[in-house]
């Protein structure tokens, strides 16, 4: 009679040199709340880049040194949660919706509910969705939009009360648009290793210079060019559809006319 095998140990414990970098974007997202609470919104948009750079590091890192685990990714979804989806909401509502009611905690709240549930959808589509384009705005993207206008508005000493209809409206719509069904390039597909043309060096050192002269400036530009990309994207697609489905309906139609003509 065969022994019967002893029952296989469960592996415990978790990869720590991803999991740095997502702790550090969470306690990116933290601070960005507490210097908010303190008046210092400049430093609370600094804190929300900041933790955008450490989320891109992790999921890097963890392939890089084949470390990744399925609690690296419920942690990152939750460190993403609270640096992309609580913390920008908390620091626009601290900066400018504050003064507006019931309206003014109602954006942010969309906002951040928009974050749990993109955060939501993109767990649910792992493994199935197509890798290069991203279902609805990122969350990290929104909340670069949302943080560097309140960026923009401490660098130049904007009282957040003369812009908090604007400020309600952007923070409604990259709400909105996590949860769209507008489909957003991932720049996934891009091979960093391969070979580029001498001139995409001298366009990147053009882009960091502009980011250096004015960074909440070109950030909210180049983030809103993003956000508005997906709409774009999306109806150019429909277009082309429709434009080949009348050119499909033509072709049909020509043998047939033909055939009663002859």
């Amino acid at each position: 009679m065969d022994e019967p095998k002893p029952a296989r140990k469960l592996r415990r414990g978790i990869y720590l040199l991803p999991n740095l970098f997502t702790t550090a974007a969470l306690f990116a997202g933290f601070y960005a709340v507490l210097a908010a609470m303190q008046g210092r919104f400049e430093a609370a948009a600094l804190a929300i880049f900041t933790g955008m750079v450490l989320d891109g590091l992790d999921g890097r890192v963890a392939r890089l040194t084949n470390t990744q685990s399925d609690f690296g990714a419920q942690y990152d979804s939750l460190s993403d949660m609270v640096a992309f989806g609580i913390a920008p909401a908390l620091v626009v509502y601290e900066w400018a919706l504050s003064g507006l009611g019931k309206v003014g905690w109602l954006a942010a709240f969309v906002y951040t509910a928009a974050a749990a549930l993109r955060l939501a959808r993109f767990n649910t589509q792992i493994g199935i969705a197509d890798k290069r384009y991203f279902q609805g705005l990122p969350s990290p993207s929104a909340a670069a939009v949302v943080a560097a206008g309140v960026w923009i508005g401490a660098d130049r000493g904007i009282d957040g009360s003369d812009v908090s209809w604007l400020a309600a409206f952007v923070t409604i719509v990259a709400g909105l648009l996590m949860v769209s069904n507008f489909r957003f390039h991932s720049f996934k597909d891009v091979d960093l290793r391969g070979r580029v043309p001498f001139v995409f060096a001298v366009v990147v050192m053009l882009a960091y210079a502009l980011v250096l002269v004015q960074p909440p400036v070109v950030l909210f530009a180049g983030f809103m060019v993003y956000a508005i990309s997906g709409p774009v994207l999306t109806l150019v697609r429909l277009r082309q559809r429709k434009a080949s489905r009348r050119r499909d309906r033509s072709a049909r139609r020509v043998p047939s006319e033909d055939a009663d003509k002859s």
